[in-house]
């Protein structure tokens, strides 16, 4: 059948319903997953998204079609889903969300047992493939089961057992959720804690009538930022639209980075056994891996991206690995990201500490950085190069686009994995030197 490969991204599938993915394409897909995996069992959960009803059924009916009983979560988390499947033991699962981007996209988050991530190179590829041969059409004499299963309280009870819940403190917070799924899985954790919490749209709504539900844009932590003031509370969380990554804003309406809660992450878990092994991508803060090695633990560099931090993290045996993305991995959660359990343990950090956010991260963070800056380009391997030329005195590596490090300064430079944009992070010692590099790298990306 016709499918508009672009769709199939560097780590799942995604794209405009219906004239990019629809119920056709969803069943197609479901059929070549069963093709590809030959599992006994998948697991399938949806977000609150318009079209993600349709887009389940189809898929679960290619599944099914294919032979293979389908594990029906209903609406849940994507970190939901991961844990359903390493849990269970199932052969696969599919996610049907598109995460953070606006009400007219969906997609599929696909991973295989043990919660694996299928991406671009291992698994979307074949997939595709399979659907544009066009032979996928022999359904087999025996259909698949479809069995219903509500994994909301025992995702729950997994989560909150990573934190001690007698050291809780009853802090004061706002929680926007942009309704998206963590408005309802939030509800059976927040139950157990000793918390007052403000809840700013719970509602589940696949038209994200307040703000877009991807928190890593401060434009969209306005209606947080304003309600922490207002209500004089000791701090924010955001989630995003599939709930898998969560964000920290502190009692001033500062925006806490994911590298900043990889490291209060970090420090929570190394307190209680410091020899371990942690991961971070290479965008994060020099702060991460400064406060890994004063505990104790062992920091590992990583590139950007969860189809490649999760293999790394079961070589190394990582407790914990984080993205500047606000993606947090953990080991004993099948080495998947959640957003609910970074939320839990940095609850946990501050309570035992008793000192503001703000506070904490002061004491950990001496940097200035720019947050990234994306700049169209014509050709991204010669500004790459034009860049790389111009600074021939830094330490540069080729790990995930350019990164060039300075005694009081480091940037990187990477390439997009579905436009023609080159993606600029930069961290300097002050806000002086940030502001001369940035203009610097800028005059050259952007002549």
């Amino acid at each position: 059948m016709t499918i508009d490969s672009t769709i199939f991204k560097a780590y799942d599938v995604r794209g405009i319903y219906p004239t990019q993915i629809n119920g056709d394409i969803a069943y197609q897909i479901g059929f070549a997953l069963a093709v590809y995996l030959k599992p006994k069992t998948i697991a399938i959960g949806r977000d609150m998204r318009i079209s993600s009803d349709e887009l389940a059924e189809n898929l679960m009916q290619g599944i099914t079609d294919y032979g293979c009983d389908v594990i029906d979560l209903g609406l849940c988390s994507t970190d939901g889903l991961y844990f359903a499947v390493g849990k269970h033991g199932y052969d696969g699962g599919v996610m049907i969300t598109a995460s953070h981007n606006p009400k007219e996209y969906n997609g599929f988050k696909i991973c295989r047992q043990e919660a694996i991530p299928l991406s671009g190179g291992e698994g979307l590829n074949e997939i595709l493939k399979s659907i544009q041969s066009g032979n996928l059409n022999g359904k087999a004499p025996v259909k698949g089961n479809t069995i219903r299963k509500d994994i909301a309280d025992e995702y729950a009870a997994h989560c909150l057992s990573f934190v001690d819940l007698e050291k809780i403190n009853k802090f004061k917070i706002v929680i926007d959720t942009g309704n998206g799924m963590a408005g309802a899985t939030l509800p059976p954790v927040l139950e157990k804690l000793p918390l007052e919490v403000d809840k700013l749209f719970f509602e589940l709504d696949g038209n994200f009538p307040n703000h877009p539900a991807s928190p890593i844009e401060l434009e969209n932590l306005l209606d947080l930022q304003k309600r922490i003031a207002e209500t004089k509370a000791d701090f924010g969380v955001a989630f995003d639209g599939d709930a898998d990554r969560m964000f920290l804003m502190d009692k001033n309406g500062k925006q806490i980075g994911g590298d900043m809660v990889t490291a209060l992450v970090a420090k929570s878990l190394l307190s209680k056994n410091s020899d371990e092994t942690i991961l971070y991508n290479i965008i994060c803060s020099n702060a991460v891996p400064e406060l890994v090695e004063k505990m104790g633990g062992k920091s590992i560099r990583t590139r950007v991206g969860h189809a490649l931090i999760k293999p790394l993290m079961k070589k190394h045996n990582a407790i914990f690995g984080g993205e500047h993305s606000g993606h947090f991995y953990f080991r004993d959660n099948w080495f998947a990201d959640s957003g609910m359990i970074a939320f839990l343990v940095c609850l946990e950090l501050l309570s035992i500490e008793n000192r503001p956010l703000e506070e904490l991260i002061a004491e950990i963070d001496p940097y200035y950085r720019s947050g990234e800056i994306n700049s169209r380009v014509d050709s991204i391997e010669q500004k790459l190069e034009a860049v790389a030329r111009a600074y021939p005195d830094g330490k540069q590596d080729r790990e995930d686009g350019l990164t060039i490090q300075f005694e009081n300064h480091w940037f990187n430079l990477r390439p997009s994995n579905t436009e023609p944009l080159l993606r600029l992070n930069i961290e300097a010692d002050t806000k002086e030197n940030l502001e001369i590099i940035t203009h610097e790298l800028l005059r050259i990306i952007r002549i």
